[in-house]
């Protein structure tokens, strides 16, 4: 037999919808409807995370909303002295199958989706006695967190949250008439909305504020769940889509002290670019504390890699910003670049890198500068002291008092008066003495701590699409470096990057100087040679439309010091005679290292046997761009 509902629901439900169609124009305001049957305003609360549960609960409760729950944060809000419904009282099912089922209910998800101006939904949940949840506090079970701690794939997929998805969803979906908190942080600031009895407009804007913030939660956590199984059957395979959830960390500042009104776009202090201002000209505009990316007029921002794949992960990305002033846009390409290539580095040997515009412009190492990790320090610098200025500065080791004293102090080997200028100083560590001492340099010197971390994949956006890759992790250590020329690395290679007290054998110790320059050129920008001796770089050449005109550089960088050095190669010498082989042969290099690959590979041979020069096969492209 049909339901029917009681006389007096019915016309109940009638003076209401009559109602409803007289408001249906009407957004729903801070105080929310009367639910049909005259109970109280409702809020319902589960949560995983419980910080500031109670308190929320306690101040609906004195607002006059009924407080619903389930299971542990029942018996929490219930421990705070704060009455509470379970809400099995709500659907009159007991929670079931080990509390998959709770809230999946037409009692809970009636009274979240019915639209008050509506009065077919006024009816059908006055029919049905269903009243109406007008606040949802919901976030979610630690699948992350679960899936981190190494537990295994049955217990991580029982921590993947259903009935909290479809709540969220849910209030979100009818946010003009439901609040929905998924983060602890907007606790409070609800709250004193719903005090200050905000005008229409007001409460929309703040209920579509929460409606955008919990379908991002949701978006967030289902990236991390589908990542989760693509990794259980993927086989290594780029997965058929791909979500990345990202966290905002910062906005970014630009450099610039001002900039020039240009065009219809203004920035102003503190705010984003505005569009449809009159051009002024020459006007100029304070910019210490804009938003920005690589140029003054870009909006920029870094956001923090919420993925499985960087779960506990550290990098620059996380570094910690001990002094100085707020990151760039720039700043973060930089010291990820300095930072990425001192950590190739083995820890062991302390080496120094400087880095400008993303490019290795000084590398060394303490084994290459009589075991002095100062040393390698002046080394670095003294390599290209000009584009130093203004760099960045990376260590792999703690960095000391004595190093931040010499840091500090450091005058240009240019003109032994000015002191050496720099953007940032990162490193794994310092000791109390050395970040006191660093603090001293400049106000605005941004010293940064960070432990290393090579992402697992890079992504790239291109019109109309992304590209990702795996990192280029690959190390010298990782590759069998082949002496293909009649001439073998030597002893007199040897003292370029010397390893005595690890190798005996003095063409291992010629090969470990090849390796060195190796680790250098994987990190300067395609096309890219390398010029290496003693543990350091002399110079480098990049980004040169063709190889020739990058070895003419490294070999101008490294002047008289060429002689008896070692060069690589990002990618093989397409020819040799008169090119880019003869050229370092001519220079006074005495071995050279690159992958191979090439039609006329036999010809670099010919080249470097002509010249006595040893010439390795790496086997391995070390392309950046």
């Amino acid at each position: 037999m049909p339901v029917v509902a009681p006389r007096a629901a019915v016309a109940r439900a009638g003076k209401r919808a009559a109602a409803n169609k007289r408001a249906s124009t009407t957004r729903a305001m801070a105080t929310p409807s009367k639910s049909p049957n005259g109970a109280k305003p409702r809020a319902l609360i589960s949560v995983s995370d419980k910080t500031g549960m109670t308190n929320l609960a306690a101040e609906l409760a004195k607002l006059g909303y009924e407080v619903v729950s389930t299971g542990g944060s029942a018996k929490a809000i219930s421990d705070a002295g704060v009455d509470v419904t379970a809400v099995d009282a709500i659907t009159n099912y007991p929670e079931m199958l080990d509390g998959r089922v709770k809230t999946l209910h037409p009692a809970v998800h009636a009274g979240i989706l019915a639209r008050r101006d509506v009065a077919s939904h006024v009816d059908a949940v006055t029919t049905h006695d269903i009243g109406y949840v007008d606040i949802v506090a919901v976030n979610l079970y630690p699948f992350r967190e679960t899936v981190a701690s190494g537990a295994g794939f049955e217990r991580c997929v029982e921590n993947i949250d259903i009935g909290g998805p479809a709540m969220i969803r849910a209030a979100a979906k009818n946010h003009p008439f439901v609040y929905v908190l998924v983060d602890a942080a907007d606790y409070g600031p609800l709250i004193e909305h719903i005090k200050s009895n905000p005008s229409d407009a007001d409460d929309l804007a703040m209920r579509k504020k929460l409606a955008w913030k919990a379908y991002q939660h949701c978006a967030s956590y289902d990236a991390v769940v589908a990542e989760y199984l693509w990794s259980e059957i993927g086989d290594g395979a780029p997965a058929p889509e791909l979500c990345v959830p990202m966290t905002l960390a910062d906005t970014l500042r630009y450099g610039a002290r001002f900039i020039a009104r240009c065009g219809p776009h203004v920035l102003t202090r503190g705010n984003d670019i505005h569009q449809s201002h009159p051009l002024v000209t020459d006007a100029r505009l304070p910019l210490d504390q804009s938003i920005a990316g690589e140029n003054p007029h870009q909006a920029a921002a870094v956001y923090s890699d919420a993925s499985l794949a960087e779960a506990g992960g550290e990098g620059v990305g996380r570094a910690t910003l001990h002094h100085g002033k707020e990151m760039s846009y720039n700043n973060y390409l930089d010291a990820e670049a300095a930072y990425s290539c001192v950590s190739d580095f083995p820890t062991s040997d302390p080496t120094c890198v400087v880095v400008k515009h993303t490019n290795p412009c000084g590398v060394a190492s303490a084994s290459g500068c009589g075991g002095d990790v100062l040393e390698a320090y002046r080394a670095a610098v003294r390599a290209d002291p000009i584009s130093a200025f203004g760099g960045i500065v990376a260590f792999n080791c703690e960095v000391t008092e004595e190093m931040a004293k010499e840091i500090r102090e450091f005058r240009s080997p240019t003109d032994g008066e000015t002191r050496m200028f720099y953007e940032i100083v990162i490193a794994p560590a310092y000791t109390e003495a050395g970040l006191a001492t660093l603090k001293g340099k400049s106000k605005n010197l941004r010293i940064l701590e960070a432990k290393p971390r090579t992402p697992s994949s890079t992504l790239r956006q291109v019109g109309g699409g992304w590209l990702q890759q795996q990192s280029d992790s690959l190390l010298p250590e990782d590759i069998e470096f082949t002496t293909v020329s009649k001439t073998q690395p030597t002893p007199d290679q040897a003292r370029s990057f010397s390893y005595s007290h690890w190798f005996p054998c003095d063409r291992v110790r010629a090969i470990e100087a090849l390796k060195f320059a190796w680790r250098c050129v994987k990190h300067v920008k395609s096309n890219a040679i390398t010029v290496a001796t003693k543990g350091r770089l002399l110079g480098m050449g990049s980004g040169q439309p063709n190889r020739v005109n990058s070895v003419r550089i490294a070999l101008e960088k490294s002047g008289e010091e060429t002689e008896g050095s070692v060069l690589a190669s990002d990618a093989f010498f397409p020819f040799a005679w008169g090119d880019s082989v003869e050229k370092a042969c001519q220079a006074g290099v005495k071995a050279i290292a690159h992958p191979g690959g090439s039609m006329r590979d036999q010809d670099a041979v010919d080249c470097c046997d002509k010249y006595g020069v040893a010439l390795v096969v790496t086997g391995h492209r070390h392309f950046r761009h």
